[in-house]
């Protein structure tokens, strides 16, 4: 056979190596990132080998994951994700062995859910040499993303493409027959914005006009600068002083309140009032000394404030199961908790809750797969108005699960409730798992 049929027959080989070329990489899969590990999917591909192979458009099923390194991301987190081919649609066609390091995977993620879109993941350059008619190693691709939203945020195997590079550049594409292919990987994304636990107490919950007051504190910012500010009603009076928290967050110092309108007390951090910065207001009532008119009889009584306090029906909640295989939501019912505001001041309160990883044989579930959807009623005469927070993730992080606004006078009897959801993998090793949830009202 002269020169001229040779290089015909290297080129046509080339093209058959850049169709059959589907799933290779350096020594098998490449190590996906540290990171929670995504379900292996199937799903229907439709690959096209390059024109001048002379090769049929190739469908089939490829099997694959996408895994994250981040499974409870805040938002403006990076994460990154690894799409790992495990089985790809189709095998090495030819007897001809496949050289190593000539194949470069390009493909992308599609993000449903809380976030839309679709991330660009790139491998190396880089595979073992594999033999005719053998089925090729699985290979890897990896890309980032950044949170943008809150909430489930959903990670499917999307198109890829590999590109050989031996004697000719070429190019396989297989796309999703019906796209999106399954999800893999779900990720919980949180807001990022920590509960408030930052609380005020005084030293006397009244005095005469000109008399100071004991303002102590604990949760603030260690070293910042705190304003105590009085307040009548929802305005702030001119009655304030300046702290500066320790490097535990407390502080303790004294506010001279001449403004007998005052109704509370509040301090916080930054340049005006921010209930995200600040606590209070705490009540706080200017005595009155006006003079008695000749013949009159100044008659008192006492309204004793009470305290915040909640109470819960139970301390434990079973879940209900789920499937080894299958995974999915573990659901059940918060145990009633009764929120008693008897303070009788301006300050509204707040009930949050955060959740620990859900541990169990060998295994964990992530606190961010744990989510509720909240529930509060008012009781009838109460001053103030229980809003229920946002459906969405517990996590770590912490959310909110109810709350009551500030106000010229605030209290009343609550009782909140939540649905809850929690998101198990598909392939959690079986067993009794176990996560705890803690309350906090302020």
């Amino acid at each position: 056979m002269g020169p001229t049929p040779r290089r015909a027959r290297r080129w046509r080989w080339a093209s058959l190596l850049g169709a059959a070329a589907l799933a290779v990489t350096a020594g098998g899969a490449l190590a996906c990132p540290a990171g929670a590990a995504g379900t292996n999917v199937d799903f229907a591909t439709h690959c096209i080998p390059p024109a001048v192979a002379g090769i049929p458009p190739i469908d089939g099923t490829t099997t694959a994951n996408v895994s994250a390194d981040k499974t409870s991301p805040k938002v403006g987190d990076t994460v990154t994700v690894t799409y790992t081919v495990v089985t790809a649609a189709a095998s090495n066609p030819t007897d001809l062995a496949l050289p190593a390091d000539i194949m470069t995977p390009t493909g992308k993620v599609t993000l449903g859910g809380a976030q839309s879109g679709d991330i660009t993941v790139t491998g190396p350059k880089k595979n073992p040499p594999v033999p005719g008619k053998a089925a090729f190693p699985s290979f890897s691709m990896t890309g980032t993303f950044t949170v943008t939203k809150a909430g489930q945020i959903t990670l499917s195997p999307g198109d890829y493409n590999i590109h050989t590079s031996y004697i000719l550049e070429l190019d396989t594409p297989c796309t999703v027959i019906t796209p999106p292919a399954p999800v893999s990987q779900t990720v919980t994304a949180t807001d990022g914005t920590p509960a408030n636990t930052r609380a005020i107490s005084l030293g006397s919950a009244s005095g005469d006009a000109g008399a100071g007051v004991t303002v102590s504190g604990k949760n603030f910012t260690p070293g910042a600068a705190v304003t105590l500010a009085g307040r009548a009603g929802d305005k702030q009076t001119a009655d304030t002083a300046t702290v500066t928290a320790n490097a535990q967050g407390s502080f303790s110092g004294s506010l001279v309140v001449n403004d007998k309108a005052t109704t509370g007390i509040v301090a916080y951090e930054g340049a005006s009032w921010n209930p995200d910065k600040g606590a209070g207001p705490a009540a706080y009532a200017v005595n009155d000394n006006t003079p008695v008119p000749a013949g009159s009889q100044k008659l008192t009584t006492t309204v004793k404030a009470g305290t915040l306090s909640m109470s819960q029906a139970g301390d434990s909640v079973a879940l209900s199961g789920v499937d080894f295989g299958q995974g999915g939501a573990s659901t059940g019912s918060l145990n009633t908790v009764t929120v008693k505001d008897f303070r009788g001041g301006p300050a509204g309160w707040s009930l949050t809750g955060k959740v620990t990883d859900f541990t169990g044989p060998g295994a964990r579930i992530d606190a961010g797969r744990l989510s509720w959807t909240p529930a509060c009623a008012t009781k009838a005469g109460s001053p103030s108005t229980c809003k229920a927070g946002s459906a969405g993730t517990v996590g770590n992080a912490g959310a909110t699960l109810a709350s009551t606004a500030d106000g010229t006078l605030t209290g009343g009897e609550f009782t909140v409730d939540a649905r809850l959801s929690l998101d198990v993998p598909a392939f959690t090793p079986p067993g009794a798992y176990s996560g705890v949830l803690t309350l906090t009202l302020t």
